[in-house]
């Protein structure tokens, strides 16, 4: 399929979902602290075990990074035991702060400032910290320009015929970073609506395809129904 005019198709699909589905205002979090805390927590986890265990460490008021450096990686296992691989998570967690604290002084806002190539690479350098994860604190928590892509993203965005079904995270960022407007609001918006739609509609089995606001668009819903006439 020959696409004329990629960026404006890309703009088009965004604004369908976006009124399809309304803002979606992420990433949940008060602080920029809490969001990165929730990216990496989130691995592998629906959202309502996070908050779990984001409640259970405001509770006990160690959501910051002297109180996350200072809790034994034991006890933080503990609290955020809903999260499923929570010893991993926990020393993941331990690795995060640490970094910020001996590195940064403590100062999240010192580690955010940095240029985002070298945030990135610096994200991806701790233990368990992954491209999905790096980037959703890059955009999230630290409002860098950074499109966060997913198995969602692949799964949608090669059943509209844009991507191949086994392309790669890097070469499916690229994708939208080329094509799209280099924009905050933009990027957390049009992740967020992806996995809304992915999450809802566009399953792997079974997709509901009669109320998917992009049916109109998709080479796979054209392909199932033709295969079924």
């Amino acid at each position: 399929m020959v696409r004329k005019n990629l960026r404006q198709e890309l703009m088009d699909i965004f604004h369908e979902l976006l009124d399809h589905f309304g803002p979606r205002r992420w990433w949940p979090g008060e602080t920029p602290l809490e969001v990165a805390v929730g990216a990496i927590l989130t691995q592998n986890v629906a959202w309502r075990n996070v908050e779990k265990a984001i409640n259970n460490l405001k509770a006990r008021g160690l959501l910051s990074i002297e109180g996350l450096v200072k809790v034994p990686v034991e006890e933080l296992a503990t609290l955020i035991r809903a999260t499923r691989y929570y010893n991993q998570k926990a020393a993941r967690l331990k690795h995060f702060v640490g970094m910020v604290e001996h590195e940064f002084g403590g100062s999240l806002d010192r580690l955010f400032r940095l240029e985002t190539p070298i945030l990135r690479a610096k994200l991806l350098g701790l233990k368990g910290i992954g491209k999905e994860t790096a980037d959703s604190i890059l955009l999230y928590a630290a409002n860098h320009p950074v499109f966060v892509v997913d198995t969602y993203t692949r799964r949608i965005f090669s059943r509209l015929g844009y991507l191949a079904e086994n392309v790669g995270y890097d070469e499916m960022q690229g994708f939208f970073t080329r094509h799209l407007p280099l924009d905050n609001y933009i990027f957390n918006e049009y992740h967020a609506l992806i996995d809304a739609l992915g999450n809802r509609v566009c399953l792997s089995r079974s997709p509901r395809c009669a109320a998917c606001p992009l049916a109109g668009r998709c080479v796979f819903r054209s392909t199932e129904e033709i295969g079924t006439e």
